[in-house]
């Protein structure tokens, strides 16, 4: 392994991303290999069914399977010549807690191997297989040419076998192994935790929105109001244009500044110092307006004054 690699490789395995990456790498390859991924053909058939026909036997396969039904028997039905030991050992892991019985047709008899994996490795349970495996295919040699009639009898030497005690009684289990429950737990809980996630995050982007469409709607408001004010000071420089002098033109030089950051919605200046702005200005545009008035007043008064003195 070269250096990057195993750099890269101490990158992936220092998170927690990585780590949970190689868990689940982990339990599917441990899922694989104890569901039958190297299996041969007569494994993976015998997994989920009682009775294997290799290619070439004459069997009606969904006869046979109701013949032997649920009971903890599975027989395989090979070629003629092939190696009955061999076959019964390639299905170990895939016909636990069940006993096998291999059998191919040799002439006028059935050629059989039988092997028990019921029961533990104590002498008294190998005593046991022994007896099983001798039993099972006793009788069924009259019935070379009709091998549902020959399972039938494999079959009531199976009851009996039963009803000695010399095998359990119960029906055969096939379950999944468990880290395909834990894949499927596994599934289960990513749905419900991405499905909650998604929820949640829908509420938080909802109340994000709804957070954004309310300032706007806000800063609209404040911005109509703005405008509003801006317009009623507008006014009030009109109505100061017959004045003219110093205060006004300042005023209006004023004015004219502000309107310039007002139009510009990319202003630095907030609504809301925008706004101050815009009532000072309105109050030095009332204040102006007052004195011209007063002065207005004032200047009327001495005109008259000055008219009654001339008579």
């Amino acid at each position: 392994m070269t250096a990057v690699a195993r750099r890269m490789l101490g990158r992936l395995v220092g998170t927690a991303f990585g780590r949970a990456v190689l868990a689940c790498l982990a339990l599917a390859g441990w899922a694989l290999w104890s569901g039958g991924l190297f299996d041969g053909p007569v494994a993976r058939h015998v997994r989920a069914s009682s009775v294997y026909a290799a290619p070439g036997v004459d069997l009606d396969r969904a006869a046979a399977e109701r013949v032997v039904g649920n009971r903890r028997l599975v027989v395989l039905l090979m070629s003629p010549g092939a190696d009955l030991r061999e076959a019964c050992a390639d299905t170990e892991r895939a016909t636990g807690g069940t006993l096998v019985l291999a059998m191919s047709r040799d002439g006028d008899d059935w050629d059989t191997y039988g092997c028990s994996r019921v029961g533990g490795d104590s002498p008294r349970d190998i005593g046991r297989s022994m007896v099983t495996e001798t039993v099972i295919s006793q009788g069924a040699d009259a019935f070379v040419d009709r091998p549902i009639e020959a399972l039938k009898v494999i079959v009531l030497n199976y009851d009996r076998l039963v009803r000695t005690g010399l095998l359990p009684d119960g029906a055969r289990t096939i379950s999944p192994s468990l880290p395909r429950y834990l894949l499927a737990g596994g599934a289960v809980v990513g749905v419900v935790a991405g499905a909650a996630a998604l929820w949640l995050g829908g509420r938080r982007a909802g109340r994000l929105a709804d957070a954004r469409r309310a300032g706007r709607d806000a800063r609209a408001d404040e911005r109509a109001a703005l405008g509003a004010a801006t317009a009623v000071l507008a006014q009030q420089i009109i109505d100061l244009d017959r004045t003219g002098g110093p205060g006004y033109l300042r005023l209006a030089g004023d004015y004219v500044g502000l309107l310039d950051e007002v139009s510009d919605p990319d202003s630095g200046d907030s609504v809301g110092r925008l706004r101050d702005r815009v009532e000072e200005l309105s109050r030095r545009a009332s204040d102006l307006a007052a004195d011209a008035a007063a002065g207005g007043t004032a200047g009327r008064n001495r005109a008259r004054t000055r008219g009654r003195g001339r008579r």
